[in-house]
């Protein structure tokens, strides 16, 4: 199960870069599973949930620019793996998996970055234009995020 969930944390990743581990911090930071005697405790701190949703909003600001990169030249793609791999990686912690959890969620941040741009693309066309579709993969993504990070036991 927690394997499943850093896969899909991951792909959450591919969507929105910083989506994923804010609401990995939320969960972390609120109790809501353990990884403070991991390696990841960082992510059950105090600010760290505060700093990785104020990235998250800015990516979200952001990402409605015309003059936002694609997700998939180098950078852009490099940032969804790293944070798909801390992201899944957290999850993997809490329960003992924590290289399990970090390679789940790589594989889940490549899913995510080409799936979600072929989804984002295609959406885009039956709209005419980008806008309506960024903004359903906003919400995929934030949702998404949130409900499998509760979903962690």
């Amino acid at each position: 199960m927690f394997l499943l969930l850093a896969l899909l944390i991951g792909v959450i990743s591919g969507l929105r870069t910083m989506t994923a581990p804010a609401a990995v911090a939320w969960g972390a930071a609120l109790g809501w599973f353990d990884v403070s005697q991991t390696p990841l405790a960082f992510m059950g701190y105090r600010w760290t949930p505060w700093i990785f949703t104020v990235l998250a909003i800015v990516e979200l600001i952001a990402d409605q620019l015309p003059s936002t990169p694609s997700r998939k030249v180098p950078m852009q793609f490099g940032a969804r793996i790293v944070s798909g791999a801390l992201a899944g990686a957290t999850i993997g912690a809490a329960s003992s998996l924590l290289f399990g959890g970090l390679m789940a969620g790589v594989i889940g941040a490549v899913i995510g970055t080409y799936g979600g741009a072929a989804a984002r693309s295609r959406l885009a066309a039956s709209f005419g234009k980008d806008l309506p579709a960024a903004l359903i993969e906003d919400a995929v993504a934030v949702i998404g995020a949130v409900l499998i990070v509760a979903a962690v036991p």
